[in-house]
C-alpha cells in the first residue's frame, strides 16, 4: 500500500501540539502518529513531507520540524476543510525510491478525492508529482513560481536545476502547459528562453507579477500541478542566507500567489521545496501555507459550458475572427473560448476555455490577440 512509505510525526512535535490553544490549527488536524493513522475519507486536504534533498546536490537533512511547528500555532480562518497531516516520506536508498513513492502516495489521494500539499526536500520532486497523472488519462498544466525555468541538461540527472526536461522529455508526455511565474533574466540563458518560446509555454518576469499580481490568477485558474521554489523569495523576506537572494518576491507576494492556487478550482496538487529549514524562513512558509489553505475554502467551482444563465458572453471581432470572451456574473472572473481541432488527443477535448483576464479582453477590442489564447491554439494543432 502507497501509504506504507509514510514515518509518523515525531514525539517532538506531539509533545509542542499538545500544549497550543484549543482553537489552534495544530488542536484541529488529525496526524500520522505511531498509533494513529487518519481516515482520509474524512480528509480534505492531506500534507505530508519528502526528507529527500539530493536534488540539490547537498547532504544536509531536510528538516519540516520548525515549519509545522509553525504551521500549527496559527489559527484557522472561518474553513470547512478537513486537514491531515501523514507524516513524512524518509530519504529513498536512491532518487528514484523517493520518487516512486511520492508518485503512489499523490496518486491514491487524487483518486480518493484528497487534495495532496507536498513538502519537500529538492524541486526535482516536482517530476514525480508531475508522474502522479499518468493514471487520470489528462494531459497536465504544470505552474512553477520560481525565479528559473529548471531547464538544466538532462544528461545531470535528479537535479532541482533540469527536472523541467526530464517531464519533457521522458514517456508518457501528458505536459500539455508549462508556466512560469516570476522568472529572472540573468539566471536563464537565452537558448533556455528561447526554448520556452518555442515550445509555446508561459513566462512572466518577476517584475511584472509584483507590479501587477493580479495578472497570475488566469495562470493558476489553468493549472493542474502548481509547485513554489522557496529561493524565489528574496532573502530579506525569507531569511535565506545560505541561498542568498537578493531580488525576488517578498513575503505578501508570495502568499497571495498562494492563495491563488488554493482558490483555483482546477489545481489538484501542490508542493513548496528548495527550503533551507531555519526558523525564519519557517514562519514564512507557514504563512504560504495557510494562504493557500485559506484560498482552497473559498473555490468556486465555475463552468460557463453548463450554466450559461449566470455569466455574460461577448464577442471581439479581431482580424478575420470572432473571439468570444465570457465574464462571470458571481466572480466577475474572465475565460475566453478557443474551438477544437478535428485532430485533437483524446486527453485534450477537456479543453474548450482558457482562463483569461479583464486586460485580455480589453486588448482584443484593440485587435490584439491575447498571448496564451495564440499559445493555446498552437499547441492544439502541432
Amino acid at each position: 500500500m502507497a501509504f506504507d512509505f509514510l514515518e509518523p510525526i515525531s514525539n517532538e512535535l506531539i509533545d509542542f501540539i499538545n500544549t497550543l490553544p484549543p482553537q489552534s490549527l495544530g488542536k484541529k488536524v488529525v496526524f500520522h502518529t505511531e498509533s494513529e493513522f487518519p481516515v482520509l475519507q474524512n480528509a480534505t486536504i492531506a500534507i505530508f513531507g519528502v526528507l529527500d534533498n539530493r536534488g540539490l546536490q547537498v547532504n544536509k537533512a531536510v528538516d519540516l520540524v520548525e515549519i509545522r511547528k509553525t504551521f500549527y500555532s496559527l489559527y484557522p480562518g472561518n474553513w470547512h476543510t478537513e486537514l491531515i497531516d501523514l507524516g513524512d516520506i524518509p530519504q529513498g536508498n536512491e532518487q528514484e525510491d523517493t520518487y516512486y513513492a511520492v508518485t503512489a502516495i499523490c496518486t491514491q489521494l487524487i483518486k480518493q478525492h484528497v487534495f495532496p500539499v507536498v513538502l519537500g526536500g529538492s524541486q526535482d520532486i516536482t517530476y514525480a508529482m508531475y508522474r502522479a497523472f499518468d493514471q487520470l488519462d489528462q494531459m497536465v498544466n504544470i505552474v512553477s513560481v520560481d525565479g528559473r525555468f529548471d531547464l538544466g541538461n538532462d544528461e545531470v540527472k535528479h537535479t532541482a536545476t533540469s527536472y523541467l526536461s526530464k517531464i519533457i522529455v521522458n514517456e508518457p508526455n501528458n505536459l500539455f502547459n508549462f508556466s512560469n511565474v516570476g522568472y529572472q533574466t540573468y539566471y536563464n540563458s537565452q537558448e533556455e528562453i528561447d526554448l520556452v518560446e518555442k515550445l509555446f509555454f508561459d513566462a512572466y518576469r518577476l517584475g511584472d507579477v509584483s507590479n501587477t499580481i493580479s495578472i497570475a490568477e488566469p495562470v493558476f485558474r489553468d493549472a493542474d500541478l502548481v509547485t513554489f521554489d522557496l529561493t524565489s523569495v528574496k532573502s530579506a523576506d525569507s531569511g535565506n542566507i545560505n541561498t542568498f537572494v537578493p531580488n525576488g518576491f517578498n513575503g505578501k507576494e508570495i502568499c497571495s500567489l498562494a492563495r491563488y492556487a488554493g482558490i483555483s478550482d482546477k489545481v489538484k496538487c501542490f508542493g513548496l521545496f528548495n527550503h533551507n529549514g531555519t526558523t525564519q524562513e519557517s514562519m514564512l512558509i507557514a504563512q504560504v501555507i495557510w494562504y493557500f489553505v485559506e484560498g482552497f475554502n473559498f473555490r468556486t467551482v465555475e463552468n460557463p459550458l453548463v450554466n450559461a444563465n449566470n455569466y455574460l458572453r461577448y464577442i471581439v471581432p479581431v482580424d478575420d475572427m470572432e473571439l468570444i470572451f465570457i465574464k462571470s456574473i458571481k466572480t466577475e472572473r474572465w475565460w475566453i473560448e478557443f474551438p477544437f481541432t478535428t485532430n485533437v488527443n483524446n486527453k485534450m477535448k477537456r479543453i474548450s476555455l482558457l482562463p483569461c483576464s479583464y486586460d485580455d479582453y480589453l486588448r482584443a477590442c484593440d485587435q490584439e490577440l491575447p498571448e496564451r489564447w495564440w499559445k493555446a491554439q498552437r499547441k492544439m494543432v502541432l
